[in-house]
């Protein structure tokens, strides 16, 4: 049986794991400021400003994923994934922002689902990571 070492995370592969983890959170909490966006009197103030906060965090994630490619060794697939997400937010903005809640709520519970799946994706050794061969 051959011994297996995992690398150790570079810098970089930690600010975009922190950048993934706090785009994951903050869609969460859209779902739950949505919810109480229908209980409350305060609930339109969080979501409105969740909103701004969880755009922000997109970026930051498109950020991190550009500081983390590493040109002519890595692919540029966290880059296109985080544009992506970052493109999603921007239709959940326009969305919202019309009262389109027939496409505004589904479109959210499929951001945190992509959301968590890149994070748990990001987190997770690779097999390459973990052998040293792709």
């Amino acid at each position: 049986m051959t011994a297996q070492t995992v690398t150790a995370p570079t810098s970089h592969e930690r600010f975009l794991r922190l950048a993934l983890a706090l785009q994951t959170l903050t869609v969460l909490f859209q779902a739950v400021s949505a919810g109480l966006l229908l209980t409350t009197s305060y609930g339109e103030t969080l979501h409105s400003v969740g909103a701004r906060v969880m755009y922000a965090a997109a970026m930051l994630y498109v950020l991190a994923a550009v500081l983390a490619w590493k040109p002519g060794v890595a692919s540029p697939r966290h880059i296109w994934c985080a544009t992506g997400f970052l493109a999603l937010a921007s239709a959940q903005v326009v969305l919202g922002i019309r009262h389109v809640a027939e496409v505004h709520v589904p479109l959210g519970v499929t951001m945190f689902a992509l959301s968590v799946l890149a994070l748990v994706f990001r987190w997770v050794p690779s097999r390459r990571d973990v052998t040293g061969r792709p």
